[in-house]
């Protein structure tokens, strides 16, 4: 797992710090991520502040082999995201011809907060929006998407093909009707032998019964089931 391919997604927004809006992003890159073999380490949420965005694309473009970010490239003036990027590479924000270009084809009405979208890191390359025309960006290995669930993972497709992975990470899970408590010495001595894959236990409470569903993730299916096997044998309890 350590030699896989990296990944970071920076959710962009104060909406969603707020609690307003729940993110549905990081599940479906994560997932989208363990298929094409790249380990998604880290995930941050962080405000509409240009000099925050820049901190953080600069730290975690140095630390992992992709950076994502979700939200801020619309044509509000909460919209900061594009020219936080630039900032953070030490471009200048320029109008896009082609970008220009994509949007007027989803408008009959070009007006100046539309042409916002059209302002792209100098240097940067378009990645393709199919459903509402305005584009996100790539700069390096860092890719701008929009936060919109459905316009994020069209964008996504987009540009899948440009990511190079590793090994397809499989994961496998069951659930186990007991308190972490009582079988955490098991998993751990369980863990121990397994070490070439990575297993974690995430508690539950389901109609007054508590529980844990142990998830067992690697690139080789036949350990990843043979880790799930001792476990089953181990720890099951009747339902």
């Amino acid at each position: 797992m350590n030699e896989q391919t990296t990944a970071a997604v920076v959710i962009i927004g104060n909406e969603i710090l707020s609690g307003k809006t729940q993110d549905a992003n990081v599940k479906f890159l994560g997932e989208s991520f363990a298929r094409l073999g790249i380990v998604l380490e880290e995930a941050r949420v962080i405000r509409d502040e240009p000099a925050t965005i820049a901190d953080v694309i600069n730290e975690c473009r140095k630390q992992y082999t992709y950076v994502f970010t979700t939200g801020g490239i619309g044509p509000t003036h909460d919209d900061m995201t594009a020219e936080s990027v630039a900032r953070a590479f030490g471009v200048e924000l320029v109008l896009n011809e082609e970008a220009a270009k994509r949007i007027g084809r989803g408008s009959r009405d070009i007006t100046p907060a539309r042409l916002k979208m059209a302002m792209i890191p100098e240097g940067a390359s378009l990645i393709d929006n199919p459903l509402s025309h305005a584009p996100g960006f790539r700069i390096e290995n860092v890719f701008v998407m929009a936060g919109i669930p459905s316009i994020a993972r069209a964008m996504f497709g987009a540009i899948e093909h440009q990511l190079e992975g590793g090994a397809t990470i499989r994961s496998e899970s069951i659930d186990i009707y007991q308190r972490e408590g009582d079988f955490a010495k098991a998993l751990e001595e369980i863990a121990s032998r397994h070490q070439e894959v990575e297993i974690g236990s995430y508690p539950f409470s389901r109609e007054g019964r508590f529980g844990a569903s142990i998830v067992v993730r690697g690139t080789d299916g036949a350990r990843v089931e043979a880790a799930l096997g001792e476990i089953s044998a181990a720890l099951s309890s009747e339902d």
